[in-house]
């Protein structure tokens, strides 16, 4: 990658070491450094849920370039209930070699690549399917059905189905995500979770279904492959997750047979604030980490503002975090743990928008990211409208393909 997406920063001294310790998982899995590529929706699939050749030249860029654990995220079992069209979908209609390819590629160099099992609920995409989440919402941009009792007591042998098949195809792991506002995000939210059954009420209540799922999860692999879960420190919502609540989540998974619990925050629901567009210094939720240290022994994974690699050193070396999750840093340089293993303290340089508008920046890392699985990276931060129309393009043409291929009119 040219020099000009770097930004120069002190040595990291000391906390290098720390950084590139392996980490034991309670499953017996080892990570060979501390750095993960959290989940993103790339949306490299090819509208029937199958990977493409770039998504994964994508994750074999990703390993090689020295990342201890990538994560494909929001991988569906259902694809009724998708966030994106270029999702992929693992469930018995899949081609299980076009994913063991992934799966082998992902992990050329030497990292472990997981499977995020996802389920839009509230925030799947309408046009591919029908939001449903756990009570009815009609809000501005957005209104969904409620799901039915048997319809969320059937998730936990439907996560397990997808696990099972991410384990034949070879993945490291899997990751169940319950965090930024889609469905298991929803069930354990007290704002989008109004339910009179057994599924809702206080958050003992609330989580079951999630404990449920982590229970069948488990006995579909077995005791030794790694299973993660993503949670939210905060919705940042008025009457959403509380930090207590969430709190609370943690003690409840010290209890379960979870190897790595990773802290992020926010929902993508219409209207809420962007974490990721926070133009605040550091980890916006280590705090978070620091209580949660006090009510569980399970790994965690500290995910949101961590950009430069004396702020990875110091959470680790300061027991803040087992490990720390970076996302758009991986879109700027894919390469970046293999330089700072080498002693290189390099920092990637973040692109900066003027007013981009609602959802801008997300098309322009999607974009960016498409360009890396190409071989490519030319995008700038002036190409923003650029990036955005090549976004609308591509959704547009892959929604299409999904309809026709999924039979959803």
């Amino acid at each position: 990658m040219p020099l000009s997406i770097y930004a120069a920063e002190p040595s990291a001294g000391p906390n290098h070491d720390a950084l590139f310790t392996p980490l034991q998982l309670p499953c017996g899995a080892r990570l060979k450094n501390r750095i993960v590529k959290s989940a993103m929706s790339d949306r490299l699939g090819d509208g029937t849920g199958h990977p493409t050749d770039a998504q994964i030249a994508l994750y074999r860029r990703w390993s090689v370039g020295g990342a201890a654990l990538s994560i494909v995220g929001e991988v569906q079992g259902d694809p009724r209930f998708a966030e994106a069209s270029g999702n992929l979908v693992l469930d018995d209609r899949a081609d299980p070699s076009r994913f063991a390819r992934l799966a082998k590629e992902g992990a050329a160099g030497g990292g472990h690549l997981w499977l995020q099992l996802g389920h839009a609920g509230a925030l799947t995409d309408p046009a591919i399917g029908t939001p449903k989440g756990p009570s009815a919402l009609d809000l501005p941009g957005l209104t969904c059905g409620a799901l039915d009792a048997e319809e969320i007591a059937a998730l936990p042998r439907a996560f397990a189905r997808t696990a099972r098949l991410a384990q034949e195809a070879g993945f490291g792991g899997v990751q169940i995500h319950a965090a930024h506002g889609f469905l298991l995000s929803q069930l354990l939210s007290p704002l989008f979770n109004r339910r009179g059954d057994e599924y809702g009420g206080p958050i003992g209540a609330r989580l079951q279904i999630v404990i449920r799922i982590i229970d069948e999860v488990r006995s579909a692999v077995g005791p030794a492959c790694p299973i993660g879960i993503k949670i939210n420190a905060t919705d940042r919502l008025d009457g959403g997750l509380s930090e207590a609540e969430a709190l609370h989540v943690v003690a409840a998974l010290d209890h379960t047979s979870i190897d790595l619990i990773e802290i992020s925050g926010g929902t993508y629901f219409p209207g809420a604030p962007a974490t990721s567009e926070d133009r605040g210094a550091g980890a916006y939720f280590a705090a978070f980490a620091r209580s949660a240290r006090g009510v569980t022994t399970k790994p965690l994974l500290l995910t949101g503002g961590i950009k430069t690699r004396s702020q990875v050193g110091e959470i680790v070396a300061g027991g803040v975090a087992d490990a720390v999750g970076l996302a758009r840093a991986f879109a700027i340089a894919p390469d970046l743990p293999e330089l700072w293993r080498c002693g290189d303290a390099a920092t990637p340089s973040f692109p900066r928008f003027a007013a981009p508008p609602e959802g801008g920046v997300t098309a322009w890392y999607t974009m960016r990211i498409a360009e890396i699985a190409d071989g490519r990276a030319a995008l700038t931060g002036e190409d923003l409208g650029q990036a955005i129309e090549a976004y609308t393009e591509h959704e547009t043409r892959k929604a299409d393909i999904w309809r026709s291929h999924f039979d959803l009119g």
